[in-house]
């Protein structure tokens, strides 16, 4: 008998080792995104891996290989080594499968076109005449400290004579302490989400950010990812992909029905949902359409990449409605397959590269990001009056000042331990580290000032350099909002090296209303200006390191002007300037212009100026401080009017001048971008070349193409020389795409783009410009190119070539080599 149970026992292992069952991911060897239902084959027998790739199998017979299968991609024989404990299967994809693509069965064709047929009967924004309801929303940035080691790692680490030094690295045990005390960050905010037929809006009733006694409105503008399920495109850390659901996901997507179940007591269909071409897009999910009304009872979408995302949308059936109401909205960032230092919200959650050689991961790679969003005290088909709809976020300055007894109410779905102590902690460190102060300074630098004290610094006016002035050294301040919120002060000095000359300018302004911030100002300046210059008046000031116009420029003029102007934002989604200047103008170069027959050295000149810039897809929002454009959107439309007024001061001219522009930008689901100017200028009238139109040119008149070496401009035509155009009337019209960045080695990975430009001009009475040698641009001027921004530190290279009726007789001459740089101070 003791035998027959040692045989027993033999027999139940082996059976036992014979029979282990492992469980194993599919992903793709490129990317590491899941292979949905691969088809799995061992020992004669067949399985199919689940949506997200996954699958358990048991091993029959370890000499045989596990089979892996799927269209578009090698097969994959794998063996089992004899510890394995689970299974990560990497698949080749097969290229010379040219345009693989995955096509639904005719079942699910059908469910997911009528789901899409029925979409604006079940999308609340369309269904219903109007809405509202009270959101709370979390933001946090966190850890789960039980999924991080606290093992203390010994390094060896040899110096420059090869002798060793042994430190021991704790970081990964201190995160662990600090994230089983608190958060990383968080931040909180009830808001009344209202809409009818016009539109949506957002009003924020409280929030609280940690570490900030004041919001920073930005973020609270920031759309990490769309409110509503059936938006298209949809946006992920503000990035639009095709939506599954919309009308043209059919064309980009393949569905499989996995199963039937029951939501709120009600049949719904679970379908998966993958690109048709499994290259073209990262993002998958899963789709629970209602089985009568057709309506998304449920969505879970999930985005494989340098970060891996989910966002799960959870719906409530409202019977009286026939309809599928947002109940609850969940968002959450992890570590995906980034082969840089990822860094978001400014820095707030850092992921380490995956290329980088470590033994173990990183602490820090066990950081996420979650949003979670649920509505309550929901109003449906009740009088809704949506005030100011234009305005796309209003902040009022209550909503800043909740006490904590308000944020109670909320504490039995969102109240830790680690929260209560964030609060208190990064309150403090934000204090200790003077963290608010620095974002403030961040802000301002990225605008060209350095606050201090009561002023802020103006960059721009430090140090400049061009071949007139020489180096031009100033200082140039604007007063700030710790001296008054209702006044401020603009002024600058200078002295050029080269002319010995001293330029100074000063501008005080009162506001008349904060909200849509009118201001009322008056100016004076005694300066240089360069010749032929397109401004428009409502464009944004941006700070750049250099500016390449002036460093080349030799040709200005001597500009003494006084000017009383009015800047607003009262209409709706535009900025407006209305201006009276008077100039005195002299031009620092030979030239005469004759008019009302008389030869003019200098003149001065008197006019009205009105410009309006309308953005009319962009999103607002409305702070205690004003007015601010947080979704940028295009196109954008610039319309500037400037009349002299002959005789008014001793004004000596009569002319009309009309520019307009229209900006657009296209983005695409792939991340490329497509980006068009327009521009026009028409005038007449009696109009000196200081005031004619020269169409930024930004070349220098050098007989080699390393001695035009500079800097590039911004839209400026790189092979244009300066002052060799002159117009009284032109078109321009610019083309750029925009491609991915291309990854060519570690933190080298250039941003390209194509760039055309054109140009077309005419100029009346060429006569009346007198010892200066120009042309004029009947014929039209022609240039492309290619750009290769940022290939290292912001550091890149410009190319550009000028071809057609306007080309010269040198080859060389018509080339044009660049180095541009672009500012990232990572705010």
């Amino acid at each position: 008998m003791k035998y027959f149970w040692t045989f027993c026992l033999i027999l139940i292992t082996h059976f036992a080792i014979a029979q282990k069952k492992l469980q194993g991911q599919v992903i793709d060897y490129d990317n590491t995104i899941p292979i949905a239902f691969a088809k799995i084959t061992h020992n004669g027998k067949t399985l199919t891996a689940d949506w997200e790739g996954r699958f358990s199998i048991t091993i029959t017979n370890e000499k045989k290989p596990i089979v892996f299968k799927y269209k578009g991609y090698f097969d994959n024989n794998y063996y089992v080594s004899e510890n394995a404990t689970f299974m990560m299967v990497k698949m080749i994809s097969d290229n010379s499968q040219k345009e693989v693509q995955i096509h639904s069965e005719q079942t699910v064709n059908n469910l997911v076109k009528t789901m899409i047929e029925k979409k604006n009967v079940n999308n609340p924004e369309k269904a219903l005449e109007s809405f509202e309801y009270k959101n709370y929303e979390k933001v946090l940035v966190s850890a789960h400290p039980e999924q991080i080691s606290s093992k203390i790692d010994t390094i060896v680490k040899r110096n420059i004579f090869g002798v060793k030094r042994i430190k021991l690295d704790s970081s990964n045990y201190r995160f662990k302490k600090f994230t089983e005390k608190q958060h990383i960050y968080q931040a909180e905010k009830v808001n009344l989400i209202q809409h009818n037929q016009k539109g949506t809006k957002e009003t924020i009733i409280a929030t609280r950010m940690a570490g900030f006694k004041q919001p920073v409105y930005e973020y609270l503008g920031l759309k990490l990812v769309s409110y509503s399920i059936y938006e298209n495109p949809f946006e992920i850390i503000e990035i639009p992909v095709m939506n599954p659901i919309s009308t043209l996901g059919r064309r980009f997507y393949n569905y499989k029905l996995m199963d039937t179940l029951k939501i709120q007591n009600r049949n719904v269909y679970r379908v998966y949902f993958q690109p048709k071409n499994l290259k073209s897009s990262s993002l998958r999910g899963l789709i629970y359409i209602d089985a009568e009304t057709y309506g998304v009872a449920k969505a879970f979408y999930k985005i494989y990449g340098t970060v891996n995302i989910n966002a799960t949308y959870t719906f409530n059936y409202m019977k009286e409605f026939n309809l599928w109401f947002p109940e609850k909205r969940k968002f959450e960032v992890i570590k995906g397959n980034n082969t840089e230092d990822l860094k978001i919200l400014g820095g707030t959650i850092k992921f380490n590269s995956t290329s980088k050689l470590r033994e173990q991961s990183d602490a820090s790679d066990q950081a996420y990001l979650l949003i979670e969003s649920k509505p309550f005290d929901i109003k449906i088909n009740q009088s809704t009056t949506v005030n100011q709809p234009f305005i796309k976020i209003d902040i009022p300055k209550e909503s800043l000042q909740v006490d904590e007894k308000y944020w109670n109410t909320f504490s039995k779905d969102s109240l830790d331990k680690r929260k209560l102590y964030t609060y208190i902690a990064l309150d403090s460190l934000s204090e200790a580290e003077k963290i608010e102060k620095r974002l403030l300074f961040g802000k301002k630098i990225i605008n060209g000032y350095i606050p201090f004290k009561i002023i802020d610094i103006d960059l721009r006016s430090i140090a400049k350099y061009n071949n007139y002035e020489g180096f031009r050294l100033g200082f140039g301040a604007v007063t700030n909002t710790k001296l008054s919120e209702k006044y401020k002060l603009a002024f600058y000095g200078a002295y050029g090296l080269k002319d010995n000359g001293f330029k100074y300018g000063i501008t005080p302004s009162y506001q008349l209303d904060k909200p849509t911030n009118t201001w009322v100002s008056l100016s004076y300046f005694d300066d240089l200006s360069e010749i032929g210059q397109i401004q428009f008046a409502t464009q944004n000031r941006r700070f750049r390191i250099y500016d390449p116009r002036p460093i080349n420029v030799s040709t200005f003029y001597e500009n003494k002007t006084f000017s009383a102007f009015l800047e607003s934002k009262y209409i709706p989604k535009t900025s407006t300037y209305f201006s009276i200047t008077r100039s005195e103008i002299e031009p620092l170069f030979d030239y005469n212009f004759i008019a009302n027959d008389e030869i003019y050295t200098n003149y001065k000149i008197t006019t009205a100026l009105f410009a309006i810039q309308w953005n009319p897809f962009s999103g607002y929002m409305q702070t205690p401080i004003g007015r601010l454009e947080i979704e940028k959107r295009f196109p954008k439309f610039s319309l500037q009017i400037t009349k002299s007024i002959p005789g008014l001061l001793d004004s000596n001219f009569d002319f009309t001048k009309f520019d307009f522009k229209i900006e657009h930008e296209i983005p695409f689901l792939s991340g490329q971008k497509t980006a068009f100017i327009f521009q026009t200028g028409l005038s007449n009238g009696d109009i000196p070349l200081t005031h004619l139109y020269s169409i930024a040119p930004n070349n220098l008149d050098k007989n080699t193409l390393l001695k035009r070496l500079t800097f590039a401009g911004k839209n400026s035509f790189e092979t244009m020389y300066y002052n060799e155009f002159f117009s009284n009337n032109y078109v321009m019209l610019q083309g750029r795409h925009t491609f991915n960045r291309l990854k060519l080695a570690y933190k080298i990975n250039p941003e390209i783009s194509i760039v055309t430009r054109t140009a077309f001009g005419t100029l009346k009475h060429p006569e009346q410009h007198q010892q200066f040698a120009f042309k004029t641009l009947e014929k039209g001027f022609v240039e492309s190119g290619i750009e290769m921004n940022k290939i290292f530190k912001g550091l890149g290279a410009n190319f550009f070539m000028r071809y057609g009726p306007n080309a010269l007789a040198k080859f060389e001459d018509n080339l044009s080599l660049k180095i541009s740089y672009h500012l990232d101070l990572g705010f």
